[in-house]
């Protein structure tokens, strides 16, 4: 039985995936995406006290981490950014903060001191790493099939930290992506691959796909936690909901336009005839949609991240937004999805559908909220993910619902990318402040964004700090 401190208590196979992971400490976690694995590893390096601990994982989970560690423990986590790239270390020693949570692509910038010889091609016997890296006693490598090719800078600088390490914790749904080769830096940075005879010898073995069923044997033995949704579905809920923090990347747009909203606000605070009252509403009403559209703009590139990232896994996906030039962005992100939309004809919202749900190399489906919330069935992905969302929890569980149907045979997750201090935040509180839990399902309350009631809610949410009482 596991002794732990989470402020959770685990599903039985995640308590399952604890306790291997506290015996191995260097292993493969490779559950499918929904089943828990940021929990699981998290669980290893508290049960453990495994701290300082370092978190590597893609730019669009890095907001995500940190609010999980410090929902699920009681240690606080630092996302390292240029307010702290000199003071990090300071802060970690000190005990302010136990985990530091950094991209792969900022491995250089916070961990390397220098790069001897060419900076181009080097080896990690080049690399001269910063000594503060001495005091990670675990290291967490989230989608760590990012690590599988050896001559990457990333791959090396990933490595290097991990040298010596107590626990070594590297998550992914696919760490072998198109061979076996795939697993042998994964296998080196986990200090694994001598148990597999070395790089040679691993090649020799099971390159070109030999002995694959020898190669599985070996790591279900030794290093790899894998589990199937539909292996351990009796333990899930029916619907798992995620939501997922980024940073947008116009954010100085963003508080331009707030400011200016709260400004109008002032005027419409002090203002006390009804009639003048209700046409400012209105004006601050449009306002509004605009700081939304602004935000979700400056979601994309971590959406795009996050799709590329969820992908990866070789599971279907079901996004949904509501502006058209958003889903016009990830089409040219993404050529090879499908689109259902507004301006779409019904022939071609059917076509759509049916690539999605009948061809297996058909991965992602982008969907108006509008046109694709309600009738469509889309059973043939168990994910969905949000980059806007409706106004009403109701509108949600429409949304949510193209998955969640007959026909489902998966627990369906269900992922809200939030804008990180944006109108988001407050919307997505209002929307499921709303929920009660024994009305989980059928959403009984519908109320529509131009009701005064909920207008003044949001902007009281909003401006709480700013503001006394109801405007």
């Amino acid at each position: 039985m596991l002794h732990h401190n989470l402020k959770v208590n685990p599903y039985p196979y995640q308590e399952e995936g604890i306790i291997q992971g506290l015996k191995w400490k260097r292993f493969f976690l490779g559950d499918e995406p929904g089943l828990g694995k940021t929990l699981q590893s998290i669980g290893v390096v508290d049960t453990a006290g495994a701290y300082p601990a370092l978190v590597i994982c893609p730019s669009s989970l890095k907001i995500n981490w940190k609010r999980e560690f410090e929902k699920f423990t009681d240690k606080k986590a630092l996302v390292l950014d240029n307010g702290n790239a000199t003071t990090w270390p300071y802060l970690l020693q000190m005990g302010m903060f136990h985990v530091a949570v950094v991209n792969y692509e900022s491995l250089k910038k916070y961990f390397v001191w220098e790069i001897k010889g060419s900076s181009r091609s080097f080896r990690l016997k080049d690399v001269v790493f910063a000594q503060q890296i001495k005091m990670f006693r675990s290291v967490i490598l989230d989608e760590s099939h990012r690590v599988k090719d050896a001559s990457t800078q990333q791959t090396k600088f990933a490595k290097g930290i991990c040298i010596g390490k107590e626990y070594i914790i590297l998550l992914s749904g696919t760490p072998v992506v198109n061979r076996p080769e795939d697993l042998v830096s994964q296998l080196s940075i986990m200090e694994r691959l001598k148990e597999f005879g070395g790089k040679s010898q691993f090649l020799i073995d099971f390159a070109d796909g030999r002995n694959l069923n020898v190669l599985s044997g070996l790591l279900y033995s030794r290093c790899m936690i894998r589990r199937e949704k539909a292996k351990v579905l009796k333990q899930l809920p029916d619907k798992t909901r995620c939501d997922l923090y980024v940073n947008i990347s116009n954010e100085e747009e963003y508080n331009t336009a707030q400011e200016n909203l709260e400004e109008y606000l002032r005027e419409y605070r002090g203002c006390t005839d009804e009639e003048v009252r209700r046409k400012m509403r209105m004006k601050a009403l449009v306002q509004f949609m605009a700081l939304r559209s602004i935000a979700a703009h400056g979601k994309v590139k971590q959406a795009v991240d996050f799709i590329r990232v969820f992908l990866e896994s070789g599971k279907k996906l079901i996004v949904f937004c509501s502006l058209h030039d958003i889903v016009d962005e990830l089409k040219k992100a993404f050529p090879k999805a499908v689109t259902v939309t507004g301006r779409d004809s019904p022939v071609m919202k059917q076509a759509a559908v049916d690539a999605f749900q009948q061809n297996p190399e058909v991965k992602l489906i982008v969907c108006s909220i509008k046109a694709a919330g309600v009738g469509l069935t889309l059973t043939a992905a168990s994910n969905v993910a949000f980059i806007e969302f409706p106004w009403t929890y109701a509108d949600c569980l429409q949304c949510e619902d193209r998955a969640h149907r007959i026909g489902q045979k998966d627990n369906v997750t269900c992922y809200y990318l939030i804008g990180s201090g944006t109108i988001d935040h407050y919307l997505y509180q209002i929307i499921y402040k709303k929920r009660s839990i024994a009305n989980e399902i059928m959403a009984s309350d519908d109320e529509i964004p131009t009701d005064r009631q909920y207008f003044d809610e949001l902007v009281n949410s909003m401006f709480q700090l700013k503001f006394d009482g109801n405007l």
